[in-house]
């Protein structure tokens, strides 16, 4: 991970407090956001815009999330360092990149070609080494690597794939916006040492479609 002075730590450090005054208290994950450099994982056009709280275009229809929405979704999986971590929907590499400082490995998975193949030459040039990113259809989860610590699903369906459901750990966290395509609930699902499932609500948000056999068609 770079760690030399590339002209946006003070970005990060008002970035970093604005999550806290927002409701981020994980120290863990505030440091991530201090840490991570958005702007390289923005086109270079939108690199000035990279630390505002606004959700930017990254090509192919898609979007990097507000960094308040990243790190809210982050917090709510509740990340010790000692997971497993699913990612349904690439992107940019972003919160790959913040969940790469969080947990010991990441599984992400990205239905676009061209933002799989920019996202990884984003992650290679961060040292990022303990994520993996796959190419395909995200609501079916990636079973030859489960069961899953926490998965976060980063685009917005009309259901929880049961897929990732069937996946998730005993103790797991699944993080994710669901409902309509105008808008959605952001969830968390929790998994009981027993196998129950237990759902709460966080709050309204509006995401780009996800698209799969789990999700909306394309």
């Amino acid at each position: 991970m770079l760690s030399r002075d590339d002209g946006y730590v003070a970005a990060r450090r008002r970035l970093v407090q604005r999550l806290l005054e927002s409701g981020v208290r994980d120290p863990r994950v505030l440091a991530a956001f201090g840490e991570v450099p958005r702007h390289l994982m923005v086109p270079e056009a939108l690199r000035t815009e990279s630390y505002k709280q606004a959700a930017l275009p990254i090509g192919d229809g898609q979007t990097i999330s507000a960094p308040a929405v990243v790190a809210a979704m982050t917090e709510a999986l509740e990340l010790q360092g000692t997971e497993r971590v699913l990612e349904v929907g690439t992107g940019s590499g972003y919160q790959a990149a913040v969940l790469s400082r969080l947990a010991a490995s990441v599984v992400s998975i990205e239905r676009v070609g061209r933002l799989a193949a920019r996202a990884r030459s984003a992650l290679d040039a961060l040292g990022v080494s303990n994520v993996v990113v796959y190419l395909g259809d995200g609501t079916l989860g990636r079973a030859a690597s489960a069961p899953y610590d926490a998965i976060v699903v980063t685009a917005g369906g009309p259901t929880i794939p049961q897929p990732l459901l069937d996946q998730l750990a005993p103790g797991g966290r699944l993080v994710g916006p669901f409902g309509t395509r105008e808008e959605q609930a952001l969830v968390r699902v929790r998994r009981t040492a027993g196998g129950a499932l237990e759902r709460e609500t966080l709050g309204r948000c509006r995401f780009v479609d996800l698209i799969g056999a789990h999700g909306w068609a394309a």
